[in-house]
C-alpha cells in the first residue's frame, strides 16, 4: 500500500580520531566504540579515522557476530581511515580518492599523507538498492584564512559529480561522514544543491542530542577549547544525508548525537560526537521521477560562488607554481656556473679555486637540494593547477546548463 513503511534503518556515523601513536587513549576508544556499537545493535556503521587496519581488524572481530558484513577502504600512504560495518550484505564495494587533499610541505596537518576518498558500498535490503557512501574531506584549521577552501570544495565536488554518476542505479542515496563544512558553507549547499541529499538533521522529526547537532563541542576532553571560541556551541561537520531516487521515500524519525562522556565511562568516544539516523523508507504508488540534480533556482547562485572559490584557488596556485619553478632554475643556474668554474680550474684556464673545496661542495650540494626540492613543489602545483582548472571548467559547463535549462521549459 502506498506509505506503508517498509523498511526501519538505523544508522551509525562517527569520525573515530583512532591516529596510530597520536590520538590520546585511542585503543581503549576503540575498544569502547566496539562495545558500544555491538550493544546497540545499529543496522549500518559508518566510521572515518580509522587509520590503522590493526583497529579495523579487532573491530571486525568483536563485531562479527552483530555486523557480519564491513569493509575498509585502502588508500593513500597511510589509508583513508574509512570502513563500513552492516547487518545486511555488502553486494559491491569501490573507491574514489579525491585529486587534491593539502600540500606535502604542511607536515603538521599531514592531511596530503592520507588517501582522502569517498568510499561506496551496494547493499540490497529487503529489495531496495541501497548506495551507501562514507567520506572525510580535508580539515579547514583556520576559519579565517582557510587556505584548503579551494582544495575542499574540489573535493566536495568530486564527491557530488561521484555520487550523481553512480547512483543511477540505486532506489536509495545514504551519505555520511566528516565533511569539515559548517551547514551553510559553499561546499555543503554545493554538495546538496548538485545531488538532492537531505540533511537527516535538518528534516528529523525527533533529535536528541548537542544544541544545534553540534558534533565538535567545547565540552569535550579531547578537543582543543581555544580553536572553538568563535563557536561556544561547537560546531556541526558530521552529517548523514539521503535521498530516494525512485518509487521510494525516506523519512528520518529521530536524529540523535553523542554528548560527550560515553556511559558509564569518563572519556567520550573521540574528539567528534557520533551521529546516529532512524529512517524510515516507504513505497510510493507512483514513481518519484525526480533525479539528482533537479533544477533549483538558487543552485546556479551556489554554483557561481564555489567556482569564484575555485577561480581565486587557481591563482594562488598558478603563483606557486611560478615561485616555484624560478626558485628550480636559479639554482640549475648556480649549479651550472659551479660546473663550469670546477671545469675550468680542471682545465688549467683559471687561477687557483676561488672557493675552499669543503665551502664549494657545501654550496653545490645546497644548490642541487633547493633544485630536487624546487622542482618537485613546481610539479606539484602544475598537478595542482590542472586539478583546479578542471573543476573550474566543470562547474563553468553546469552553471551554463543550469542558465539555460528555464528557457527549454
Amino acid at each position: 500500500m502506498e506509505g506503508e513503511p517498509i523498511l526501519r534503518l538505523r544508522i551509525f556515523n562517527l569520525n573515530c580520531w583512532a591516529i596510530r601513536y597520536l590520538s590520546k587513549r585511542r585503543q581503549q576508544r576503540v575498544r569502547l566504540i566496539g562495545d558500544t556499537l555491538r550493544q546497540e545493535g545499529f543496522d549500518l556503521v559508518l566510521l572515518q579515522e580509522v587509520w590503522s587496519e590493526q583497529d579495523y581488524s579487532e573491530l571486525k572481530v568483536k563485531l562479527a557476530g552483530c555486523y557480519p558484513f564491513s569493509h575498509y577502504f585502502r588508500s593513500g600512504v597511510i589509508g583513508s581511515g574509512l570502513c563500513v560495518f552492516s547487518r545486511f550484505p555488502i553486494l559491491d564495494t569501490l573507491l574514489y580518492q579525491y585529486s587534491l587533499n593539502g600540500y606535502p610541505y604542511m607536515l603538521q596537518h599531514g592531511d596530503w599523507f592520507c588517501g582522502k576518498s569517498v568510499g561506496l558500498v551496494v547493499m540490497k535490503i529487503s529489495g531496495i538498492i541501497f548506495n551507501v557512501y562514507v567520506t572525510h574531506l580535508h580539515a579547514e584549521y583556520c576559519r579565517d584564512k582557510d587556505a584548503y577552501l579551494p582544495h575542499r570544495l574540489v573535493q566536495a565536488w568530486e564527491l557530488a559529480q561521484f555520487i550523481r554518476h553512480t547512483s543511477k542505479a540505486a532506489d536509495v542515496v545514504l551519505l555520511g561522514g566528516d565533511l569539515n563544512m559548517h551547514p551553510d558553507d559553499v561546499g555543503i549547499r554545493l554538495l546538496r544543491g548538485w545531488t538532492g541529499l537531505q540533511d537527516a538533521f535538518a528534516e528529523a522529526m525527533h533529535f536528541e542530542g548537542c544544541k544545534n547537532g553540534c558534533t565538535l563541542v567545547p565540552d569535550n576532553c579531547f578537543i582543543d577549547k581555544s580553536e572553538l571560541l568563535p563557536f561556544p556551541l561547537g560546531i556541526r561537520i558530521d552529517y548523514i544525508l539521503y535521498k530516494a531516487i525512485s518509487s521510494f521515500t525516506v523519512k528520518c524519525e529521530e536524529l540523535k548525537t553523542t554528548t560527550g562522556r560515553a556511559p558509564g565511562v569518563d572519556i567520550p568516544f573521540s574528539d567528534h560526537e557520533a551521529v546516529m539516523a532512524t529512517l524510515h523508507i516507504q513505497r510510493q504508488g507512483q514513481p518519484a521521477g525526480a533525479t539528482l540534480g533537479t533544477a533549483d533556482p538558487a543552485l546556479a547562485d551556489v554554483v557561481t560562488e564555489a567556482r569564484a572559490e575555485v577561480g581565486a584557488g587557481l591563482r594562488a596556485a598558478r603563483r606557486q607554481r611560478y615561485s616555484s619553478g624560478r626558485m628550480a632554475v636559479l639554482a640549475l643556474l648556480l649549479l651550472l656556473l659551479q660546473a663550469a668554474a670546477a671545469l675550468a680550474t680542471l682545465a688549467g684556464l683559471g687561477a687557483e679555486q676561488p672557493f675552499p673545496k669543503l665551502s664549494f661542495c657545501l654550496l653545490a650540494f645546497l644548490a642541487l637540494g633547493v633544485l630536487v626540492l624546487a622542482t618537485a613543489l613546481h610539479l606539484f602545483h602544475t598537478m595542482e593547477v590542472k586539478m583546479l582548472h578542471g573543476t573550474e571548467d566543470q562547474m563553468w559547463m553546469v552553471l551554463r546548463a543550469l542558465q539555460e535549462r528555464p528557457s527549454e521549459g
